[in-house]
Parts: C-alpha cells; structure tokens; sequence
C-alpha cells in the first residue's frame, strides 16, 4: 500500500474525528469516550487540526492515520496516535511512529492506556520504556494508564511495572 504522511488541514478534521472515534470503539472499549461523537469533531476540527503539528497518513486520498506532536520545556510528545481499525497491522503506525522520531527531539513521551495490550507491545517494540504508571486519576476517562518514554538511551522499566500477559493470555 502506498502511504503519503502530510500536515493535516482543515479539510481533513471530518475524517480524523472518523478515525478517533472508530479506533476508540474498536480497540478500547473498557474506556468510553469522555465526549459525544459530535464533541470529537468539533474539537478535531476547532483544536487539534489548528493547533498544528498534526499529520496525516493518506492512501488513495483517503485519511488513515493521524498523529498529533507537541513539546515542552522538559520533552517531546506524541498526544494522539490512531490509525483507522482496517488499516491496522499494515505499517501505518510504524511509518508514523518512525515519523514522529524523526522530528522530534528526544525524550519523547506518550500515553497509553494500561489495558491497550496492543499499544503498549507496539511501543514497546519500538523503544519506548514505561516509566510511570497511574490510576486514571488524571485523564477523562479516568482508566489506568502508562506513561512510555523514547530516550535512545536503555532504561530500566518503572518499578511498579506491571508485566504484559503473553498472547496465549488474551
């Protein structure tokens, strides 16, 4: 498949809520959606696409995959990451990750949620070591969720690691 990663533009808002919404019902039912379908597209298209540093996967003009990046003072981050539940295991969020790693400087943090067993392997596999745990406490969904960081450098995992079950567990 033929794959172009661009800058996302106003025009794409519509198919990125799509795509939020449909990965998040498909890959992450234990943590319902804090806002209405309707909320998702007001905020993809009135925040997240003009807040920049969002990028798109394009195949045959059709939006698959969106990646949103930020800094601050202390790291990078990746603040959203999903690509559309039929196009996953195809390398899109390997050619978007390998994007976002190529422009960003390192630390690079995400989150994940802690039951997202898919996610966590997939960083996982990537470099990215967790390196703090929380109770959901702070995020709207309030569900457990895991703080993963990229250095380039190896790093022990956090100490309240919770080990990943293996795929005859799941």
């Amino acid at each position: 498949m033929n794959v172009n990663l661009r800058a996302a533009t106003p025009a794409d808002a519509a198919q990125i809520a799509k795509i939020l919404i449909l990965a998040r019902s498909a890959f992450m039912p234990y943590a319902p959606s804090a806002h209405t379908q309707n909320e998702v597209q007001a905020w993809a298209f009135n925040q997240l696409v003009p807040s920049g540093g969002v990028t798109v996967a394009e195949s045959n003009g059709e939006v698959i995959g969106v990646m949103a990046l930020s800094c601050d003072l202390e790291c990078s981050w990746i603040t959203q990451m999903y690509v559309h539940p039929s196009h996953v295991g195809g390398g899109i969020g390997a050619t978007l990750l390998a994007h976002a790693m190529a422009k960003l400087s390192p630390p690079v943090r995400l989150h994940t949620f802690q039951a997202n067993i898919k996610a966590r392997r997939f960083y996982e596999r990537h470099g990215f070591v967790a390196i703090a745990f929380s109770d959901g406490a702070s995020n709207e969904e309030h569900c457990p969720d895991v703080l993963y960081e990229h250095s380039g450098l190896a790093r022990a995992p956090a100490k309240n690691a919770a080990p990943l079950p293996s795929s005859s567990e799941m």
